[in-house]
């Protein structure tokens, strides 16, 4: 778990906290906690020793009682889906019965006894059949009406003191006979669980690193329960289950142990032999004060919360625009090129190419830029400043025309040359298709450009070029980029914008513009924006476009959301 941040590691107690300490500051952090010794006192973990006449007492004292215990169809793995098991009714005494035969098949000096403590007890390779287990059966239960039948045993168990007065929903025993293991869920209350014989070792993953494993659909029977297998996880199914080890944490619990399991945190349970348990539920003060006509607001806080964390998820999970290779390249530009490159774009912009009024006759295509970018480089340094003596020379409305381009430093020249490149590059492979679009008001409506980003956009997870550009830039320097298109490009933008921004595009463009206007002063604000949009025909067509690639980011985000967090994929239909 070298991932996991240092405040959701399971804290550890060798002594007990008071009632006002555990409520104060233990049960509100929401995290696990080990209890060492918590429950040693116990009558219970003297009289239901299994090694110990314990299997004996047990029989006598409720061997009479017909309880449910669940028989695996796999194995000794209990999964949460009752596809995989069913509840049998059983009298407890003919459970007692085998226990008393497996416990006469080990070696009770060495083989029970050693294997109490193992880390590493490994469940797939058991060749054993299905398995009976007595799970959650109640000695004390608050939320249903119906008789407890190990009720008896009250007397050889205690609720810790450090629980103080809280409204317990149930008390519940838990037997294994050989060795078993649950599957990842997670409980809908605060659990309390107490080992009284053998051992657990427990897998704990915070309810943060739900994505991680795939909970059930929420509208399922078994929602609370994981997808993935842990022991043998199949990652071309649930490939984020990748991450698991790094958001998980094993505990070892010996007799007289307890271990707090807040709601929400997902946990995996393996058993030894004769393992014996007893655990406390109560609910939570949060759930218990959330009033009933508030749900509907908080549900869609907390949503929204999600969609947002999963709009930088999708942002870190990225490939950089700047790889190894264009980092290589770009250095280069900075310290050898600078004023090359500068030149080319002032010459450029005085033959009257960088009016760009028309896309197509204003720039030929990233390849002849290319062209001309090497033979600069390859040029003398007398050659170019003698070219620079004779751009010095030039009129003063031809300086204010190319000026914006001077005052731009290397590494937003080279991605304003990017910037043109990628779209000219574009445009010429559709000319090449004969599927060239107008960049005019009619075919930029707000309704078509929507149409043509659900169409031609790639999903959130591939790589997108313009995202990736925007990302690499600080906020201002984007505006100083996005200017000098506006004043020498203008065409280019509009087709940028209108064509080639995608969801997640749109979603870096309008985060860049909020950094920048926290930035600069009002006025300033209002100016780029009267120029970034005086360039466009309709300027409500580039508005519309930019939000409506925000609102569909905002969606796919949406639906990551409802499938890595609820289980459900609403993109699937039904057939």
């Amino acid at each position: 778990m070298n991932q996991m941040e240092s405040s959701l590691r399971v804290r550890r107690f060798e002594g007990l906290p008071s009632p006002d300490e555990f409520s104060s500051k233990i049960e509100p952090a929401n995290v696990a906690a080990v209890f060492h010794g918590a429950v040693k006192d116990w009558k219970a973990i003297s009289r239901w020793n299994p090694s110990d006449g314990g299997l004996d007492y047990l029989e006598e004292s409720v061997g009479s009682s017909v309880l449910e215990a669940m028989l695996s169809r796999s194995g000794r793995i209990f999964y949460g889906d009752i596809r995989s098991h069913e509840r049998v009714p059983i009298p407890f005494s003919t459970f007692i019965t085998s226990c008393k035969k497996h416990l006469q098949n080990l070696d009770v000096g060495s083989s029970f006894e050693a294997q109490v403590c193992s880390e590493d007890s490994d469940l797939a390779n058991s060749d054993i059949p299905g398995e009976l287990y007595v799970a959650q059966v109640p000695i004390m239960n608050t939320e249903r009406n119906e008789r407890c039948p190990l009720e008896t045993l009250t007397e050889d168990i205690q609720m810790p003191a450090f629980l103080g007065i809280k409204t317990l929903a149930s008390i519940n025993f838990w037997m294994n006979m050989a060795h078993s293991r649950s599957s990842t869920h997670y409980d809908p209350h605060h659990n309390l669980l107490c080992v009284v014989s053998g051992c657990k070792r427990v897998v704990l993953s915070p309810p943060s690193a739900c994505s991680i494993l795939y909970p059930m659909p929420v509208y399922g029977e078994a929602s609370n329960h994981s997808a993935v297998n842990i022991e043998k996880p199949d990652f071309s199914v649930h490939p984020r289950a990748k991450n698991y080890e790094e958001h998980s944490q094993k505990i070892v619990l010996h007799p007289g142990d307890a271990l707090f399991i807040p709601e929400g945190w997902f946990h995996q349970v393996d058993s030894d032999d004769l393992t014996i348990a007893v655990n406390f539920w109560w609910k939570s003060d949060m759930m218990s004060n959330m009033l009933e006509h508030m749900d509907p607001y908080y549900l869609r806080r907390i949503l929204n919360r999600l969609v947002e964390k999963e709009k930088v998820h999708i942002f870190q999970f990225q490939s950089y625009y700047f790889n190894g290779r264009n980092f290589l390249f770009c250095g280069i530009f900075l310290f050898s090129i600078h004023y090359y490159i500068l030149y080319l774009f002032s010459f450029y912009i005085l033959l009257g190419i960088g009016q760009n009024h028309v896309l197509h006759e204003s720039f030929s295509g990233g390849s002849k830029f290319i062209e001309n970018y090497q033979l600069a480089d390859d040029a003398s340094e007398d050659n170019h400043e003698m070219d620079r003596c004779k751009l010095r020379d030039t009129t003063k409305e031809s300086s204010r025309r190319h000026g914006i381009l001077q005052q731009l430093e290397p590494f937003a020249l080279h991605v304003l040359y990017e910037l043109v490149s990628l779209v000219h590059n574009t445009i010429s492979v559709d000319n090449q298709n004969g599927s060239t679009e107008s960049t005019s008001k009619d075919s930029s409506s707000p309704d078509v450009e929507k149409e043509q980003i659900v169409k031609d956009n790639p999903p959130l997870s591939e790589i997108d070029t313009v995202a990736n550009i925007f990302l690499a830039v600080e906020p201002l320097v984007l505006r100083n980029i996005l200017l000098g298109m506006v004043h020498h490009f203008p065409r280019t933008l509009e087709a940028l914008i209108l064509h080639m921004l995608s969801p997640k595009g749109a979603e870096v463009l309008t985060r860049k513009f909020d950094e920048m206007d926290q930035q600069i002063m009002k006025e300033e604000q209002c100016e780029f924006y009267r120029q970034f949009y005086g360039v466009f025909d309709d300027q409500f067509a580039a508005m519309d476009a930019i939000l409506n690639g925000k609102e569909l980011f905002a969606l796919q985000a949406f639906k990551n959301v409802l499938d890595k967090y609820l289980g459900a994929h609403p993109d699937q239909r039904n057939s």
